[in-house]
């Protein structure tokens, strides 16, 4: 297994930055010249975003992966999730597939090859009416940024990890696979993130590094809290991976807190002496 802190990223969006200098300013402070890039404000917003690539290579950062988000997503409630998130929602299909359209140059021009998303809630059952309408639309995402050499990851946590193996197993894309995030695992109460991995091993293309608390609410999330003062066992989940042969990036998330960069650091400073 390679050294766990020569394989950390930080996700841009967890940084909140305004544009790509106080992104440049906040990795600095972090000491992590590694990035998992939001590729939306590129597309959405130029004048502050449009020059990244160059900037973020002449200050010597890598940009190890890319992220797209959804149209019109209500994260209010579990429920409301569930209804808006990712590309299920008919609604917002049409606008949601403009977008990725628009990011597949921008991530082919960055040089990436995988993107990550959340496809929203997959269904269980096969004979869901949703469960083909999903299929289709994940096969043309996942035709999109193939033609480019391009992955695409699903982020883990609102289905089991069975359910997404088998969505997975029956969508049979080669380039479509897994960014396993174990706390999401925990905030969305979907089971053990180890034993998840051990489940989604052939698809593992990248992880998250994030820790959560579970529930006591059936129906409501756990709480997302710095990495290390969680519920995620991180000796089980790098031995898991190691077991795996997962010798991929690890990008941190932090999506909670108003100190993101010291949560951030934590994270880092947390991870990076752990063995296996």
């Amino acid at each position: 297994m390679t050294a766990i802190a020569d394989r950390l990223a930080v996700c841009s969006w967890s940084l909140q930055s305004k544009n790509v200098e106080e992104l440049i300013d906040q990795l600095k402070q972090i000491d992590l010249p590694r990035i998992q890039l939001a590729i939306d404000p590129l597309r959405d917003d130029p004048a502050n975003w449009g020059d990244t690539g160059s900037k973020l290579a002449d200050a010597g950062i890598e940009i190890v992966s890319g992220m797209f988000g959804g149209v019109g997503e209500d994260y209010s409630t579990m429920e409301a999730i569930k209804i808006t998130g990712g590309v299920v929602p008919d609604e917002t299909w049409p606008t949601m597939w403009d977008n990725i359209q628009g990011n597949v140059p921008i991530a082919k021009s960055l040089g990436l090859k995988l993107m990550t998303f959340h496809a929203g809630f997959l269904p269980e059952d096969h004979n869901d009416p949703t469960f083909e309408r999903l299929n289709d639309r994940i096969e043309q995402i996942a035709d999109a940024f193939g033609e480019e050499g391009i992955d695409v990851g699903f982020e883990t946590g609102q289905e089991t990890a069975t359910t997404l193996k088998e969505f997975l197993d029956n969508l049979g894309k080669k380039n479509v696979g897994v960014n396993f995030d174990p706390a999401n695992m925990i905030l969305y109460d979907k089971g053990d993130p180890v034993e998840a991995i051990n489940t989604l091993a052939p698809y593992l293309q990248q992880c998250h590094i994030k820790d959560a608390t579970r529930t006591k609410e059936p129906g409501t999330w756990g709480e997302e809290v710095t990495t290390g003062t969680g519920e995620v066992d991180w000796n089980g989940f790098f031995a898991a991976l190691d077991s795996a042969g997962f010798t991929g990036d690890l990008a941190i998330e932090r999506e909670a807190g108003d100190q993101r960069i010291a949560d951030i650091r934590t994270a880092k400073e947390f991870v990076s002496p752990i063995s296996v």
